[in-house]
């Protein structure tokens, strides 16, 4: 039910452009009188009338199915290329693309370097669960893949670009590897969003997203999702969705699916603006480290060129020390201290402050907004002449 399209087939429309998409995608057919836009529906219970629960297709409780998570769903499932099933938030949906697939004695395999909550996930629930993990680094895996690791794996989770240092791998190769080992493949999409970069089509089984970021880019909901082509995957997502009970809210979703039509346009500016800020840093003595996968010169551009569809907003760097990020943040006025990324507002992350990534106490992920491009430039060059 939640998870079964509304209007056109998922990626009927990848003929039109990235901007059309955003508006179009999850819409049906117009209806003379109808508003132009969905509006959130507020309710728990439905009137069953009498009837069997889900007779006809009739919604029954808020839980399981309901019309403004539907349109949401449609929504991203069309620009994902396949079917979506929301969830209240991107770690909810990631737990659910790991645990509605393995099991006690199973083995999975995550990036060593992607979203720490994820290893934070493996240290202290999946492993109480009995599940075998193996962290092997994003750059790392392709090789990895390659040389039969994947042997016994019953699934392997991708997240590229990671986050925060912002590396890349081979997807299509990955696939390729896992399906020969009959192993599942799950791509954590957040920071690519599915405009930049069509996991699906690539050969993995599932794209998940932490909608909360960039998909809908305002900082003021936690949303999340996973997408699959594949039907029963749809099937055991629903149901562990269903049971565990991390089914987002309607106003959630409605905002989501409304935030959606602007995603062309903000990532188009983020990542001029990435581009700017990321030849300001290479180009600073004081910065090194500078990681954009469309900067010239990166480890992963060559493959990123290949693999995705635009680039993104997202920079990392790093400064001699955290004194020198905070003297940096002290001298600006449009670079936000904050953790997160994708929103509209640009932002600095010094990540070592959170104890978790495996980074120098310089090191910063730079989140770019949609303000103009010189504005930002010359506000970073005055926190950069700061913290020299």
């Amino acid at each position: 039910m939640s998870g079964a399209p509304r209007g056109s087939d998922p990626g009927a429309v990848r003929g039109w452009g990235d901007g059309t998409r955003s508006v179009r995608a999850g819409e049906g057919p117009a209806v003379a009188g109808a508003p132009l836009r969905p509006s959130p529906v507020f309710a728990a219970p439905f009137h069953l009338a009498d009837l069997p629960p889900r007779a006809g297709g009739a919604d029954a409780y808020a839980r399981t199915e309901h019309p403004t998570l539907r349109e949401f769903e449609s929504a991203v499932g069309e620009l994902d290329g396949g079917h979506c099933l929301s969830f209240a938030t991107g770690m909810a949906a990631l737990t659910a693309a790991v645990l509605s697939c393995a099991g006690s004695g199973d083995r999975v395999v995550l990036p060593s370097d992607g979203y720490y909550t994820t290893r934070l996930l493996a240290a202290e629930e999946l492993a109480r669960f009995g599940i075998d993990v193996e962290y092997v680094p994003t750059p790392g895996i392709d090789a990895f893949a390659a040389e039969g690791g994947l042997d016994g794996v019953r699934l392997v989770l991708l997240e590229t670009p990671s986050n925060p240092q912002l590396d890349v791998c081979d997807i299509a190769a990955v696939a390729r590897a896992a399906r020969a080992a009959g192993a599942l493949v799950a791509v954590d999409n957040t920071t690519a969003t599915p405009l930049g970069q069509r996991p699906l089509e690539l050969g993995a089984h599932m794209t998940v997203g932490s909608d909360t970021k960039a998909l809908t880019g305002h900082s003021d909901l936690l949303l999340g999702h996973v997408s699959t082509t594949d039907d029963a995957l749809l099937a055991r997502l629903t149901g562990f969705r269903n049971r565990t009970g991390s089914t987002p809210g309607p106003f959630e979703a409605w905002l989501g699916h409304r935030s959606m039509s602007t995603l062309d346009l903000r990532l188009a500016r983020q990542a001029t603006n990435a581009a700017a800020v990321a030849a300001l840093l290479a180009s600073t003595p004081s910065v090194g480290g500078v990681r954009w996968p469309w900067l010239p010169g990166d480890p992963s551009s060559a493959l990123a060129a290949v693999q995705m569809l635009r680039p993104n907003g997202v920079v990392s760097a790093e400064l001699p020390d955290a004194d020198a990020v905070a003297r940096l943040l002290a001298a600006t006025r449009l670079w936000t201290a904050a953790t997160s990324f994708g929103g509209v507002h640009s932002s600095i992350d010094r990540r070592a402050q959170w104890g978790a990534d495996a980074v120098a106490p310089g090191f910063v992920r730079l989140s770019c907004g949609i303000e103009d491009t010189d504005d930002l430039v010359e506000d970073l060059e005055r926190g950069l002449s700061a913290a020299a």
